[in-house]
């Protein structure tokens, strides 16, 4: 058999693998935490809204908790994201900086420590001293993967403390604001409230399943016992503590 129709043969394997070889986004990308930040919202305003409706109040009343909660809890989410990923970023841009005087100051060091790190990892002593030298000839790749390999980290992706805290309010504001929905469009009775809210969390469960390898009724029917039974529990004790008070 020729080359050629070796190739040609191994063409539709070839083509196959490459199709069929794919991974779910185990990091889940922008999805995981927009769908966990709804997911928060809703779980911690429809109990904060359950409480306070065992304890026998007006229907105004657990409209205004609902909407402090939403906006308490949005904006606690919102500086809580901001200040972490603030100080993760200045944690890494500190880091840089140590790594980016090193290579000023002690080039050849950080060279032979980088083709040591690669002859570690397999690659003849000879050509990984070769693939330093290529790669830290521009001081900016060489810091690049400096970090990469050594920070585990990349200098060109760090995330955005604004970007951070602006999806964080959006998605707990979107969940929280569900269960007060009804109550909004003229509801005077908690159970409307409850109902929507706990078909969002079989929705942001069954959304979940995409980054997990869980069936989708599976994430969804667990989202919805777990979030249905911290509204229970926290409606009893509503209910208990509303009657200790009066």
């Amino acid at each position: 058999m020729s080359v050629l129709e070796i190739m040609d043969s191994a063409a539709p394997t070839h083509v196959a693998h490459r199709d069929n070889h794919t991974h779910r986004d185990v990091n889940g990308g922008w999805l995981r935490p927009a769908v966990f930040g709804a997911m928060d919202g809703l779980v911690s305003n429809l109990a904060l809204m359950t409480g306070v409706a065992g304890g026998a109040v007006a229907p105004g009343t657990i409209v205004l908790t609902g909407l402090a909660g939403l906006a308490a809890g949005a904006f606690s989410m919102a500086a809580g994201e901001y200040t972490s990923v603030a100080s993760q970023r200045e944690l890494v841009q500190a880091e840089l900086d140590i790594e980016r005087a090193e290579l000023r100051k002690h080039p050849k060091d950080e060279l032979e420590e980088l083709a040591a790190l690669y002859a570690s990892r397999g690659v003849e002593p000879e050509l990984a001293r070769q693939v330093a030298e290529q790669l830290s000839r521009d001081p900016e790749q060489a810091l690049e993967i400096h970090a990469r390999e050594e920070l585990g980290i990349d200098p060109s992706d760090l995330p955005s403390p604004a970007v951070a805290a602006i999806s964080s309010f959006g998605s707990f504001a979107l969940g929280a604001i569900l269960p007060v929905l009804p109550y909004l469009l003229g509801a005077t009775a908690l159970w409307p409230a409850v109902l929507l809210a706990l078909v969002g969390l079989f929705a942001c469960g069954a959304v979940v399943a995409r980054v997990t390898a869980r069936s989708w009724w599976f994430s969804g029917l667990r989202q919805l016992a777990l979030g249905g039974a911290a509204a229970g529990v926290t409606y009893i004790l509503g209910t208990l503590f509303g009657t200790a008070v009066g």
